[in-house]
């Protein structure tokens, strides 16, 4: 008999199973990605931080690739639940900022992840999308700028 998996364990599984033929699959490794992320308990350790910098990583070459809208947008969707619990720096997510191809929705979640680094190197690449043609992909944008400038100084930003 063999006790509950490890959070790293949960991950590790989902990230191998990542590269299954069967897209359906993969987006179901997604989720279990996505709500591992979400606890933030890889958080404990030097060890579980690299685990979850790596998976990141996966993530944003997935959200990247040419795979369906689906499991790309499961993948923005597990980036963005990382966020709270493990303020991802902008050099692991930067490659996302060269998704301005990406349809509407996707693009949200982009701006979203970007915003939540609190990386002034974040700030020209989302500022980008201020002028885009749809409105929800402006109103993130506005949204990321004004999360970014408020973690850079929050004293004299207000709230976010």
């Amino acid at each position: 008999m063999t006790g509950p998996k490890s959070p790293t364990a949960w991950i590790e599984s989902a990230r191998q199973e990542l590269d299954a033929p069967d897209a359906g699959r993969r987006d179901s490794c997604l989720e279990v990605v996505s709500d591992v992320l979400e606890t933030g308990l890889l958080a404990r350790d030097d060890a579980a931080r690299d685990d979850a910098v790596r998976v990141v990583e996966r993530l944003v070459a997935v959200a990247l690739s040419d795979e369906g809208y689906e499991l790309r947008e499961s993948a923005l969707h597990a980036l963005c639940t990382a966020t709270a619990p493990y303020e991802l720096t902008h050099r692991v997510v930067a490659p996302l900022a060269a998704a301005d191809g990406m349809e509407p929705l996707l693009l949200e979640y982009v701006l979203g992840v970007l915003g939540a680094t609190g990386d002034r190197a974040a700030l020209p690449a989302v500022g980008r999308f201020l002028r885009h043609h749809d409105s929800g992909v402006r109103r993130e944008a506005a949204d990321a700028v004004k999360e970014l400038r408020w973690r850079l100084h929050p004293a004299r930003e207000g709230t976010a």
